[in-house]
């Protein structure tokens, strides 16, 4: 097979304090991997079709002196997330030349994956393939382990999901109703509210930016307070909802996304609601729930092709725009899951 010989990508240039802006990446040319794997290789090469923009990439984009739960990039090498790919040539038996795929690669054209034990076959292409960059993929699994096997709802609870119309949020939100509960988002537009109640059948929503007392919107949307709440912001909202919890109620912490920019992280004052109203607040990483992955897909896909779950994504066009796609998640720039489509599939 003949070599390509380019590879467009996306590169760190150096790390990032406070809000990441384009000009802290560049999307370079390079010379691409060999098309064809070495023999005696377990490797596979891909050509990646979508990558995925999510918010712990930030995290990656500063430089820790105590390690992360995840490695930090380093800068002039090329970006990497979760992505749908092509598989061209492999040397692992569990994967063959056409194969689809997803899981972690690079952000470039074409990747050489040395540990393709990563990587997931796509068992629904008959699905859009890009919903392996979210709904079928790494989010959806988010979504479901935090709220099934971490949240463990019952019949009849009161759920509040903060960014709830984010590539994560949405799909919680879904799954609770499928659950029969009661569930309440919060948003950062008039548009994304708008969204949550009537293509993701929320029982209602706000506008976070438009609530100068985010303690009173959940009053108002919770009388009799929350029984589950799913965090992906962090900071004053994690502080407005501790007081609104319900005596034995669980927060499942998945994201901290107002703490991501911050030099230095804002304190949450109210902390003292877990011990009063005897709260469970249990952090976790979907990696660690990888296991799970064929169940959920197959429900999943059931959901969709029912009709049960919707999914709206935003779908950059081209490795040049990716920069772009990335640092506008921290603006809200984004009506709900980001990704990057890379090349068509031939």
């Amino acid at each position: 097979m003949a070599a390509a010989t380019s590879n467009r990508r996306v590169i760190l240039k150096r790390y990032v304090t406070g809000v990441p802006s384009e000009d802290d990446m560049e999307v370079v040319m390079a010379e691409a991997p060999p098309l064809g794997v070495p023999a005696g290789s377990a490797a596979v090469v891909v050509k990646n079709l979508y990558v995925s923009c999510d918010p712990y990439m930030r995290i990656r984009m500063t430089r820790h002196e105590v390690p992360s739960f995840i490695p930090d990039f380093i800068p002039g090498e090329v970006l990497a997330n979760n992505g749908v790919s092509k598989v061209l040539s492999s040397g692992h038996p569990d994967f063959k030349a056409g194969d689809l795929v997803w899981g972690m690669t690079g952000w470039e054209e074409y990747t050489l994956i040395s540990n393709p034990e990563s990587l997931f076959k796509i068992s629904h292409p008959e699905l859009p393939l890009s919903y392996y960059t979210g709904v079928l993929g790494m989010p959806g699994l988010t979504a479901y382990v935090g709220f099934f096997e971490v949240s463990k709802p019952k019949k009849g609870e009161y759920v509040f999901v903060s960014a709830a119309s984010g590539a994560v949020g949405q799909i919680v939100g879904q799954l609770a109703k499928i659950a029969d509960c009661y569930v309440v988002g919060s948003a950062g537009s008039d548009e994304k509210v708008n969204l949550l109640k009537t293509k993701f059948n929320f029982d209602d929503a706000f506008n976070y930016k438009k609530e100068p007392d985010l303690d009173a919107a959940l009053k108002r949307c919770f009388p009799e307070g929350i029984d589950i709440n799913f965090e992906n912001v962090g900071g004053a909202t994690l502080d407005a909802v501790l007081p609104n919890m319900r005596p034995g109620g669980r927060i499942a912490a998945c994201g901290m996304m107002s703490q991501y920019n911050l030099e230095q992280p804002q304190g949450v004052r109210n902390l003292f609601y877990v011990v009063a109203k005897s709260l469970r607040m249990e952090g976790f990483v979907v990696f660690n729930y990888y296991g799970m992955y064929r169940r959920f897909e197959e429900e999943m896909a059931g959901y969709l092709r029912d009709g049960r779950v919707a999914y709206v994504e935003d779908i950059a066009d081209g490795l040049d725009s990716a920069p772009a796609a990335l640092v506008g998640l921290f603006s809200g720039r984004n009506v709900g899951k980001q990704l990057v489509a890379v090349a068509a599939l031939e």
